[in-house]
């Protein structure tokens, strides 16, 4: 199998720097995390835990970890020095590199078996061989460890494919993902039905424009339209069911398995 690869517009660098406000706004991401740190709270909790943050972006999920599980030690490993460098300052009590697990750093490398509980959000969607990718993870972390994954469902927008979205998953190909990569399933979650869906269907609606849209930066008008937007919608999800085959957002948790 050849190693996977990255496509020449995955700028990650620049792409913190366009966007880290709009994602730290964004009502998708605070849904995905909240979901995440209830799971953590009640896998990790009162362990000591080694959680790995798999492609940890600006920070924030480990930001809003860090409170929620003060014994726990976190490391990120990001791709982007900016995506670093934002999440250093966020979360300065945890341990941020930046790193390719494809060819990782010595500092990286020195984690290896480290990892109690792992999360990979919103990351395999954009890498061009998620069960490879996932292999490569599987080193830093210890023997039973979990792992919990956020991917998107349901159809691709404009916007996706601005930022490098390579493909969107179903229950049954984020699960072919995990067991290839050598994970055992303990369950898929479909969440989001109704009001995530509609989310997406305006995100799907606005099309390109959407990306310039975010590119105005904080100081436009509609800017501050679009935070509104993501305000109404952040009181919405609050309704959203818990899993249903309908859900557009997918969460896988799995087990490392034996080798």
């Amino acid at each position: 199998m050849s190693e996977p690869t990255t496509a020449t517009h995955d700028d990650w660098d620049t792409h913190w720097r366009q966007y880290a406000e709009a994602a730290s706004l964004n009502p998708a991401q605070r849904m995905r995390h909240e979901f995440v740190c209830d799971w953590l709270v009640k896998a990790a909790a009162n362990r000591g835990a080694h959680v790995f943050d798999i492609g940890s972006g600006q920070g924030d999920l480990v930001q809003s970890l860090m409170p929620l599980l003060p014994d726990a030690q976190f490391l990120g490993a990001e791709l982007s020095e900016s995506g670093v460098e934002i999440s250093k300052r966020k979360a300065p009590g945890a341990a941020f590199l930046v790193a390719d697990l494809f060819h990782p750093v010595a500092a990286l490398q020195a984690f290896a078996g480290w990892a109690t509980h792992a999360v990979c959000s919103e990351v395999l969607e954009h890498v061009d061989d998620p069960a490879a990718f996932l292999r490569q993870a599987q080193r830093y972390l210890a023997d039973h460890a979990r792992i919990i994954v956020t991917v998107p469902g349901g159809p691709m927008s404009a916007f996706d494919r601005h930022i490098g979205h390579r493909q969107h998953f179903t229950r049954d190909s984020i699960s072919r993902v995990l067991v290839e990569a050598g994970f055992e399933i303990e369950d898929v979650y479909l969440i989001g039905f109704p009001f995530f869906n509609l989310y997406r269907l305006t995100v799907i609606d606005r099309g390109g424009k959407l990306v310039q849209e975010v590119r105005a930066g904080a100081g436009s008008r509609r800017s501050s339209l679009a935070k509104f937007v993501m305000g109404v919608f952040r009181f919405l999800f609050r309704f959203n069911f818990p899993s249903t085959r309908f859900g557009w957002q997918v969460v896988a948790v799995a087990r490392k398995a034996y080798a």
